[in-house]
């Protein structure tokens, strides 16, 4: 399939595969594409690259050149809302191309992995995702590899469809109901309030303004419906999450809503939050944690709402399996393992 020439041998040939050159600290990157022809002056260059010898490619029936097999896999496995880079040494990297959420079908992307000298990595899924951040990375391992082993990848996504793609935020409006009889009353100021805002507009959310509420089930209900009126598709309830007695939002939200999904979640920080819906509108209850933790339930269910999902019990529940946050000194969410 390829045979080895000495560079001094190899003047007027074409290069079978790109060739990396390592300066530390400085520069890694393909000196000679594939396909290049070597000249004379090119020997000393790759001498001092420490190639001696390169390999000529002899290119027989059903095999594939790494770069080739690349772009296929990347054809079939990527779909909307990613682009492709064109392949470079091998690799082909797949970046977002709009605001979004990864979603990834895992048991097809390790259906693929197992299929021998083909590798298909990515971050991990449900990722909140900015135009232009990487998602994924594709290769084969030989610098060629059979055809077969690549039809194998296009049959399966063929039938299970891509295996990565991007669910990009649609336009939401969004209202906070801040409880407490104390806040309402003017007895402390609002710092809920702020935070929550402050929320909204990392995503791109139209915020509709904040509304206040005594500790009233009854009241704090009419300020949900009041938001709801208004074009809420997303009512975010700050603060009164507890089991104390003076605590009336969960009820509120129950009063209000048609389905509760969820009072508690399997999250540190967080276990207290809650879920449900009104018709379209996704209701949710946020504890007093949110205030101060940069990363709540609140950071893996909001996205995924903003994203088009409805949410479901069960979706909560996996999210024990990754959950616990490690409370750092210095907080690196989402560059870190909290919701993975």
């Amino acid at each position: 399939m390829f045979k080895t020439v000495k560079v001094e041998d190899a003047i007027g040939m074409a290069i079978a595969h790109d060739l990396t050159k390592i300066v530390p600290g400085e520069f890694k990157g393909a000196a000679f594409k594939k396909g290049h022809v070597i000249e004379p002056g090119d020997v000393q260059k790759l001498k001092d690259m420490g190639k001696y010898h390169i390999y000529v490619l002899e290119m027989g029936e059903g095999i594939l050149h790494e770069n080739e097999a690349a772009k296929r896999i990347a054809s079939c496995a990527v779909g909307k809302g990613l682009v492709c880079s064109e392949p470079s040494e091998g690799k082909i990297t797949v970046k977002s191309n709009v605001d979004g959420i990864l979603r990834i079908d895992v048991e097809e992307l390790y259906e693929v992995n197992a299929i021998e000298d083909v590798m298909f990595s990515t971050i991990h899924k449900n990722s909140v995702m900015e135009k232009g951040s990487l998602a994924a990375g594709t290769r084969v391992i030989p610098l060629v590899i059979d055809e077969y082993k690549i039809k194998q990848i296009e049959d399966i996504c063929a039938n299970k469809g891509p295996i990565i793609y991007v669910d990009e935020f649609l336009p939401k409006k969004g209202g906070i109901v801040v409880t407490g009889s104390e806040v309402f009353e003017g007895r402390i100021n609002d710092k809920f309030g702020p935070v929550m805002e402050k929320k909204l507009e990392e995503l791109k959310i139209e915020n509709l303004g904040i509304k206040y509420s005594r500790d009233d089930a009854k009241m704090t209900a009419a300020k949900i419906e009041e938001l709801i009126e208004d074009g809420a598709d997303i009512v975010i309830c700050a603060g009164g999450m507890s089991v104390d007695p003076d605590d009336m939002t969960p009820a509120a939200i129950r009063n209000v809503s048609d389905v509760v999904v969820t009072y508690g979640a399997p999250v540190l920080p967080g276990a207290m939050f809650m879920l449900a819906y009104k018709g379209e509108t996704a209701i949710m209850g946020v504890p007093a944690c949110a205030m101060y933790h940069r990363a709540t339930a609140l950071e893996l269910v909001l996205p995924r709402v903003l994203a088009g999902e409805r949410i479901s019990k069960m979706d909560i529940v996996k999210m024990a399996d990754g959950g616990l946050c490690l409370g750092c000194d210095e907080c690196t969410y989402p560059v870190c393992p909290f919701g993975k």
